[in-house]
C-alpha cells in the first residue's frame, strides 16, 4: 500500500503567482512588435520580446508540471475513474461555460480595434463566432471556424486532454517509474535526461506561438513528470542538490537561443539549421529552468508552513482567475491604447485596472456562490496544509 505524498503548498502558491503574472505578460503583448495580440498599441518596444521570453521559457511548463503533481494526489484519493470524472467537471465545465460567454470577447474587440467602421454588436458577433466545423487534424482542438478559438483556454483544453489520457494508465505508469528514484539517487545527472525529448519535440515538430511558444506535446512531458516523478523523495532530494548548477546551465542554454531568435527566419517554424537548433536549445533550457525552480523552492521551511491567508486564498483562486484574466486585459487594453501617453503609463494602467477587476470579480462574482464556483471550476475549500 502506498502513502499519498504530502501536498506541496509552495507549488500551489507558485501556480497562483504564475496566473497573476499572466496579467503582466498579456498586458505587455499589447506593446510587442512581434506578437499578433488582439489589441496593439501604435508604438511598440523590443524590450517586451526579451522580457516575455524570460517567462515563456518556464511559466506554462511549470503549470503543467504542478498539474501533474496534483493529478498524483487526486488519483491517490479518488482512483483513476474518480479522477477522470472530477477533472471532467472541474475543467470541462469552466471550459464550456467560458467559451460560451467570455472567450469571444477578445476576438470581437480585435475586429473593432482593427476597423473603426466595424460596429457589429457583441451578440451578432457571438453568433458568427460559433459558426464552426470539425477539425480532428488539430487534436485536441477539434473545432474550427473563421472567428472561433479557444483563446487562452488552450491551457484548459490541453490539461483536460492530458488528464483523460493519463487516467487509464495512471497506476501502471506510477508502478513502472517507482525505480527511477533509486537510479537518480545514484546518478543525479539523469535529471537532465528529459531535456532531450523536449528539445527534440520543439526542434522537429516546431514551436507554437499560440501555445506560449512551446509545442503542445512538449507540455505533456512536463505533466507526466509531475505525475510520475516530481514527488519522489529521492528525486526531490537530487533536484534540490542540483538546482543551482542546473539553473546556471539553463541560463546558458537560453542565452544561446538569442542568435536564432534575432535572425531573419521564423525560429518557431523555419526548417533552417539555425532555427532547428534554436528550438532545441529552448526546449532544453526550459527543462533546466523548471528543474532549478523546483529545487530552489523545495526547502524544509516551506514544507512546514502554510502559505498564509492571502497566498492560500490566491492558490485556491488560480483556475477562476486564469479563466477570467485575458478578456479583462484585452478589454482594458482596447480602451487604453488610444490614450496620448507613454508606453509605461499605458502598461501600468492596463495591469492595475485588470488586477483590480479580476480580484473583485473573483471575490464577489465567483467565490461567494456555489453555482459560480462550480461554473469556474472552484474548489470548495483551500487545499489542506501538509503535516508538520
Amino acid at each position: 500500500m502506498t502513502t499519498e505524498p504530502a501536498r506541496r503548498t509552495e507549488l500551489d502558491v507558485l501556480r497562483a503567482l504564475v496566473v497573476l503574472g499572466l496579467v503582466f505578460f498579456h498586458s505587455a503583448l499589447v506593446f510587442s512588435p512581434d506578437d499578433d495580440f488582439y489589441v496593439k498599441n501604435r508604438d511598440t518596444t523590443d524590450v517586451v520580446t526579451v522580457v516575455a521570453g524570460l517567462g515563456v521559457v518556464w511559466a506554462m511548463p511549470m503549470l503543467f508540471l504542478v498539474a501533474g503533481l496534483g493529478a498524483r494526489h487526486s488519483i491517490g484519493r479518488r482512483g483513476p475513474r474518480g479522477f477522470a470524472r472530477e477533472r471532467l467537471l472541474r475543467l470541462g465545465v469552466p471550459l464550456v461555460f467560458a467559451t460560451l460567454t467570455i472567450v469571444p470577447v477578445p476576438q470581437w474587440l480585435r475586429l473593432r480595434a482593427a476597423d473603426p467602421a466595424y460596429h457589429a454588436s457583441y451578440g451578432r458577433f457571438w453568433l458568427g463566432f460559433f459558426d464552426v466545423r470539425p477539425d480532428p487534424a488539430d487534436f485536441p482542438f477539434v473545432l474550427e471556424g473563421e472567428w472561433f478559438e479557444t483563446g487562452h483556454l488552450w491551457f484548459v483544453v490541453l490539461l483536460l486532454t492530458f488528464c483523460l489520457l493519463l487516467a487509464p494508465v495512471a497506476r501502471p505508469l506510477a508502478a513502472r517509474t517507482g525505480r527511477a528514484g533509486d537510479t537518480v539517487e545514484r546518478r543525479p545527472a539523469l535529471l537532465l535526461l528529459p531535456a532531450l525529448p523536449l528539445a527534440a519535440i520543439n526542434a522537429l515538430l516546431g514551436m507554437e506561438e499560440g501555445f506560449a511558444g512551446w509545442n503542445r506535446w512538449a507540455y505533456l512531458l512536463f505533466f507526466l513528470h509531475g505525475y510520475a516523478l516530481a514527488d519522489d523523495p529521492r528525486i526531490r532530494a537530487a533536484t534540490l542538490r542540483s538546482a543551482r548548477p542546473v539553473g546556471v546551465l539553463g541560463l546558458v542554454l537560453f542565452a544561446a537561443t538569442a542568435p536564432g531568435f534575432m535572425a531573419g527566419d521564423d525560429p518557431f517554424t523555419s526548417g533552417s539549421a539555425l532555427a532547428v537548433l534554436t528550438r532545441a536549445l529552448f526546449g532544453a533550457a526550459g527543462w533546466c529552468w523548471v528543474l532549478a525552480i523546483l529545487g530552489l523552492l523545495d526547502r524544509p521551511r516551506t514544507g512546514r508552513r502554510s502559505p498564509g491567508p492571502v497566498l492560500g486564498h490566491l492558490a485556491v483562486a488560480a483556475l477562476p482567475l486564469y479563466v477570467l484574466h485575458q478578456p479583462v486585459v484585452v478589454a482594458f487594453a482596447y480602451g487604453v491604447v488610444g490614450w496620448s501617453a507613454p508606453i509605461a503609463v499605458k502598461y501600468a494602467a492596463i495591469v492595475t485596472a485588470s488586477l483590480a477587476v479580476l480580484l473583485v470579480a473573483y471575490e464577489f462574482g465567483v467565490r461567494r456562490s456555489r453555482v459560480t464556483r462550480f461554473l469556474f471550476g472552484q474548489r470548495a475549500a483551500p487545499p489542506p496544509a501538509p503535516p508538520s
